[in-house]
Order: structure tokens, then sequence, then C-alpha cells
């Protein structure tokens, strides 16, 4: 099976639009794996944008897609990139648009979808007045001495372009290995951000030396240097008390680790990055920091975040908690989530996990896989999805690797699987970004284009079905009680275990009370995670819950603390 890597290699905003629209499935995960299916999303995508763009512009084609390049990046050749395309599309798209074809017709007729079986009637608009057949061999025909179809036809893709080889081998390797592809001393964190940067894990503060790094216990109470880059080193001039020693000793430090999917690392596209009416210069700003992020933010998830939220709303991620309660756990965070991770796939990541069981800190692990395990992208999802004897057995395995990996003293809680019916109950009749300036695409012609084309990341909670939404909850609660037979029944010697519901339910509630309503907790774009709000709701419901049934998880507030922001103020920042 080809690697979700496959699905960044058409367009540069293919690199977004149809890696990302699929949750850009990690290679395990059945029935989601990269297919024509993600070009022909990616095409439509894009298409849609350029013929929104011209509507709202009230110009010409020309022109709406030389203004979409003019707004991207000139970063990871973005713009470049965008240009050649319309050289190479552009005039083909013109043809047909002109004709007043819409953009599934285009694409279509560009060959970007497939052109037999059940796939190729699948469409996001509404058909076209005349038989779908007629219009798309009268397309045909304004292509026919096009040199356009020739070109695609051929295989090529935007990354065997020299000027972007190295940017996609950069990505690419970032995501196999799912460690930072800068870091010069191998101890798994890096000065870089992202490519699985500090964005990902806590910054390095001495990248040539791999036994300096967030989360070890310090190298002689850190007298000469810091060796676990949480700010505080050296000696206190008035005891010669080292100050590692005076503010940290005795304060239980630990780090916050996630092994988590998609939605623990907040994948998010920007609806703006969509919506003409809303486009402008400063829309794509983060596009380049976005992509090499594999279309992730987790410096504003709900476990790992350290930055303040973009969404106004107070709460604060856990690992911001944990730092709040004892300053000495700076830095000390690290996110080990993929696009489409599962319990069935999670070892072939883990070992990214940085934790040294004889020198490090102990650390909370908090296992989150909590859709990927009854999502795919099959029409009959059923048969695909993880039984409770299979996810029994993963879960297993990962916690036995914890348990050789973690310092004594550590804490591992596994969170359930949601009740995933409330997608389709939120959003089903609301407009989809693409659909908002004309009403003519909701999440229900969104999902089922997606379903058709069987690129869906869950369609058996993203479907018009209510049986087969009905039977996706019911394996995810069979999948929530085995996590919890396990969380009971269980012991291991380096880490205690714990269970928790995904009880999303009460992130609705609670939204609703300050004068919310349910979709607005979800990703515009992929009608598919939780966004930032809910992801910090999330968080701010997992903190509570601790904090009142298992305190020692937290170790001890740390009565130091403003003494540390008297002697080393931020501590070196994020």
């Amino acid at each position: 099976m080809k690697s979700p890597w496959e699905a960044l290699k058409i367009t540069p905003l293919v690199l977004l639009l149809s890696h990302s629209l699929a949750s850009a499935p990690y290679e395990d995960q059945p029935g989601t794996s990269y297919s024509e299916g993600h070009d022909c999303v990616g095409c439509v995508v894009v298409v849609s944008v350029i013929e929104q763009l011209a509507e709202v512009h009230n110009s010409s084609v020309q022109e709406a897609m030389e203004r979409l390049c003019s707004y991207l990046p000139e970063k990871l050749f973005l713009k470049a990139t965008c240009y050649y395309l319309v050289q190479m599309f552009g005039s083909d798209i013109i043809k047909l648009l002109g004709e007043a074809m819409n953009a599934d017709v285009v694409c279509h007729a560009l060959e970007f979808c497939k052109q037999d079986g059940i796939q190729s009637q699948c469409h996001l608009y509404p058909l076209p007045q005349e038989a779908w057949k007629f219009t798309l061999e009268k397309a045909k025909r304004i292509l026919k001495r096009s040199s356009t179809v020739k070109y695609h036809r051929s295989g090529s893709n935007i990354c065997s372009l020299p000027f972007l080889a190295k940017i996609c081998q950069k990505i690419e390797l970032s995501v196999k290995k799912s460690v930072p592809f800068k870091d010069v001393d191998s101890d798994k964190h890096s000065v870089f951000p992202t490519l699985r940067g500090y964005h990902w894990r806590g910054r390095d503060c001495n990248d040539s030396d791999k036994t300096v790094y967030p989360g070890r216990r310090p190298d002689n109470w850190d007298v000469h240097q810091d060796s676990n880059c949480n700010g505080i080193w050296g000696i206190d001039p008035k005891d010669g008390i080292p100050y590692e020693k005076k503010f940290c000793e005795g304060s239980q430090p630990r780090g916050i680790i996630l092994l988590g999917d998609s939605a623990g690392a907040h994948f998010h596209i920007p609806p703006e990055w969509l919506t003409a009416s809303q486009m402008s210069l400063k829309s794509f700003f983060n596009l380049p920091s976005a992509l090499t992020d594999e279309l992730n933010w987790p410096q504003l998830s709900g476990v790992t975040g350290f930055l303040d939220s973009t969404s106004g709303i107070e709460e604060k991620s856990i690992y911001h908690r944990l730092r709040k309660r004892n300053h000495c756990n700076h830095r000390d965070y690290q996110s080990i989530s993929r696009n489409g991770a599962s319990s069935r796939n999670l070892k072939n990541f883990i070992e990214s996990l940085s934790r040294n069981q004889a020198l490090d800190q102990p650390a909370i692990v908090i296992y989150a896989m909590i859709g990927n395990d009854v999502c795919n992208g099959k029409t009959d999802p059923v048969p695909e999805m993880t039984t409770p004897e299979q996810m029994y057995s993963n879960v297993m395995q990962t916690l036995k690797h914890l348990n050789s990996q973690l310092p004594n003293g550590s804490h591992v809680i596994l969170y359930g699987l949601p009740d995933g019916t409330f997608l389709w109950d939120s959003l089903h009749n609301q407009y989809h970004p693409l659909g908002q300036l004309n009403k003519d695409v909701t999440y229900a012609h969104f999902f089922s284009f997606l379903s058709c084309l069987q690129v869906s990341p869950c369609n058996g909670w993203m479907s018009s079905n209510k049986t087969l939404r009905t039977l996706t909850s019911q394996r995810a609660e069979q999948l929530s009680n085995t996590l919890k037979k396990i969380a009971t029944t269980e012991t291991f010697t380096n880490f205690n275990l714990f269970y928790m519901d995904f009880a999303f339910h009460e992130i609705i509630e609670e939204w609703q009370k300050r004068g919310g309503q349910p979709w607005q907790l979800i990703e515009p774009v992929d009608g598919f995670h939780p966004n930032e709000v809910a992801s910090l709701l999330l968080a701010d419901r997992v903190w509570k819950k601790i904090q009142t049934q298992w305190p020692q998880v937290l170790g001890r507030e740390n009565p130091f603390n403003s003494q540390i922001e008297e002697v080393f103020g931020d501590q070196g920042g994020h």
C-alpha cells in the first residue's frame, strides 16, 4: 500500500487538500490508503476555489488563478509551483468553466477523477441539468487536442521537479520516521520547530550534545550547564547551592507524553484557505509551517500545546497546566502522534518516543487512539474495524513496550473512544466552507462525495445511514470497554494504569452553556476532527478528573515557582 505521503505529490494545494481531506491516513489504516480518489478531491476543491474567487471578485478565471497564486507564500516554492501549474492546466480550466461546467465535470474531464466504475459519477455539487454522461462527453470534446491530459497520463508529479525534490524528501522522511528531521546529536529533540521538531517535543538546548535534552534528570544538579533544558542551572551565589537542587529537588518533576492520532496532534485546515470571500495575502502565511507539520498544529493541541490559544478561550493544555504547577517541568512534552494512527499501527512509530528509563524523569502518558480503530473509508467499514480481541492484543503490546521504556513512578491513562454520531447529527444540514458562497454544498453532500470516492476518514460516522452510524458507535463502545478492562485488571512495574471515558457529550453541554452550538466544536473543513476549542475543553475535563480522582498523577505543586520566575524569567521560552 502506498504511503499517505503520496497524497502530497500532486499539486501545491493538493499538498493541503487531498492529503488533508482524507485525514492523511497512515499507510496501515485499512480502506484509506492513498488512491485516485485523493487526486479527485484535491482537484475539485482547487477548481472550486478558483471558480469562487472569480465570482467574488467579478473577474475572469485567468485572473482568479493568478490571484490564488499571488496569495501563496514563496517558501517551499509554493508560489512558483502554483504559477507552473496554472501554465500547465490553466487554459483547459478556463475553457471548461467558460462553458458553465462545474468543478466535478472539470476534474473528470481532466482525468483527475476516475473514469470508470461507480466512482465515475462521484460528485460534490448538484449534477448538471443535462445528463452526466452527455456533459462529460462534451467536456472531453473541448479538451480533445489538449496537451494537459497527455501530461497527466504521463504519471509525473510535482515532487519530480528539481526545485521541489529536496523539500519533498524532507517532509517524506519526517512523516516516515516521526522524529525530528533536524537533530544533529540524534537525541530525538531539535532546535527547529517543524518537521517533527519542537512543535512536537520539547526544544533541545544543546543540539551538539546527545546527553542534553528535555525530560532527563539533572546531571550533577546542572551546576555547569542546563542538561534537561528546563532553563534552571548554575549556583546561587548567596549560599552556593545549585539552583536545580534548591528549586526542583523533591518537587516530583514529570513530563507529558501523548500517544495519539490526528485529533491529538490537532489536525487543522484554516477555513480561510478554502473560502474565497475570506482569502487574502494573510490567509496562507502559515501554510509552509502547516505543511511541514503534516497539517497538524501540536503547539496548539489540548495535550502538548505550549502556545496560548488562538480561539480566545481561557482553558489551557495539559502540558501548560503541568508546567504552571511545577516550573521544573519546563519543555518536558512529547506528541508521539500520527495522522491515521490506531492501536494497529502504533508499533510502527512508538520507537520515536524519547525516554531513558535510567536517566530520565517519570512521565504521564496519555494513550488516545480515539477514532481510527473504527474509522476507515470502505463502503462497508465494519469488517475493517478493530475487534475487541485485536484491541486487547495491540494495547497490551504497547503497554509492555512502555513498561520497558518509562522510568519507575510513571503513569499511563487509556482514553476511550467517542460516540461519533454527533458528527452527522451536528453537521449534515450545515454548509461546508465550499458551499457557503452559493449555498450549494452541505456537509451531507461533502460526506457523500468522500464516501463515493472511498476516501472518507470515517465512513461509519460520516454517513447518512443511521444504522451504520449506530454500529460504528457500538464497536467504539466495545473497544472502550476493552481499554477499561485492561486498566482495571492489568498491572505493570514502572507505571500505574488508569482509564478515562471520552465524554464528548459533556463538552457539548459545557459549550452550549456558554451559548455555543455543537457544530462549532468540529473542524469546519474536514468535518471530522475536534477543533481547538473542543481540544482545550477536553483537556480541561481530563485535568479536572485527574486532579479529583488521581491527584498523585500530577505531582506536587512547586512552592519555588515564583523564585524560579524571579531568577530565570521565562526559562528560555519554548
